[in-house]
């Protein structure tokens, strides 16, 4: 464990302790500090010190992290399609029904075995040792692009991204039914359904209700009045947003059944709940340039679309 040391510049203002580190030292998270303070492994003079401890100019602060716990994940040599990938991080192209990191239920087959085995180790860790380079999320049955942080420092700028909703993101989704217009936009809440806890609603935006939620759409396909293709972009990140908002406008995604999807006569066999992310697009954590990285489409939702061009 490697103590370094850091003294208060001279003429800085009185502040906390946890916030004259984070930003002396940008390359460790605010997080890893207060791992440390909570570890008693901050300290000035021999003294411990909380994360809300006021410090001075001129006061010599004694630092350390506490160990990186190893995952207890098992590694698991699992091919991954990648689209892109250096020392920082990676985009993969996620298969049809795999989940994304290990919870109940899961067997050792998660995206989270596979990169352990595939990057050997260089992961970020910011994510918890269940999570180890997780910066966001697809539903099992969601294919396509997602991207996975190698270290802290690109994890931290990823998920800021994220966050500040600078990142593309673009879906590709097959609904029942045509729209009447050519593109449009829905601005609706979304929340946990308050009947079933395992579904989302929309609420009116400005509710009580929810989180604001927008979702853009283009139409680029009609399948007769059957279906369509949509290409979807996102403007939030709330859980089964795309699938909540398309029902909202009255085009539930196909084979979404947990959001009123059925089987038709009229439809080809439809596999799982018909939904891509095809573009990701970002700022590279290190380097500023912009990544731009988009995933071909699956081969179950190309026979999908294919048999509804001949029906």
């Amino acid at each position: 464990m490697k103590i370094e040391l850091y003294t208060v510049p001279e003429g800085s203002r009185r502040q906390r302790a946890d916030k004259a580190l984070s930003l002396a030292f940008p390359a460790h998270s605010r997080v890893a500090f207060q791992r440390s303070f909570a570890a008693g492994l901050i300290t000035i003079r021999g003294k411990v010190i909380g994360q809300k401890e006021t410090v001075l100019a001129g006061d010599e602060i004694s630092f350390s992290f506490p160990d990186v716990i190893a995952s207890e994940l098992s590694a698991k040599n699992i091919p991954l399609d990648i689209l892109y990938e250096d020392k920082h991080l990676l985009v993969v192209n996620k298969p049809v029904g795999m989940v994304v990191h290990p919870g109940a239920g899961t067997r050792e087959d998660t995206l989270v075995h596979a990169l352990l085995a595939h990057c050997k180790g260089s992961l970020s860790g910011i994510g918890g040792v269940e999570r180890p380079g997780i910066v966001h999320r697809l539903d099992r049955e969601t294919s396509g692009a997602m991207v996975v942080a190698k270290n802290d420092e690109a994890h931290r700028s990823l998920a800021e991204q994220f966050a500040n909703r600078s990142v593309d993101k673009e879906y590709f989704a097959l609904v029942l039914g045509v729209p009447n217009l050519l593109s449009g936009s829905v601005r609706k809440n979304i929340g946990r359904d308050v009947h079933h806890r395992h579904r989302m609603m929309a609420f009116e935006a400005g509710s009580a209700g929810g989180r604001s939620s927008r979702t853009d759409w283009v139409l680029v396909e009609k399948f007769g009045k059957v279906a369509s293709l949509l290409r979807c972009i996102l403007f939030t990140g709330r859980t089964h947003q795309i699938r909540v908002h398309m029902k909202a406008q009255g085009h539930v995604l196909l084979g979404d059944l947990v959001y009123g999807f059925k089987q038709r006569e009229n439809l080809p066999k439809i596999p799982r709940v018909m939904l891509h992310s095809e573009h990701l697009k970002f700022m590279h954590p290190k380097t500023g340039k912009i990544v731009d990285i988009k995933a071909p489409l699956p081969k179950d939702f190309q026979k999908v679309m294919k048999a509804l061009r001949s029906a």
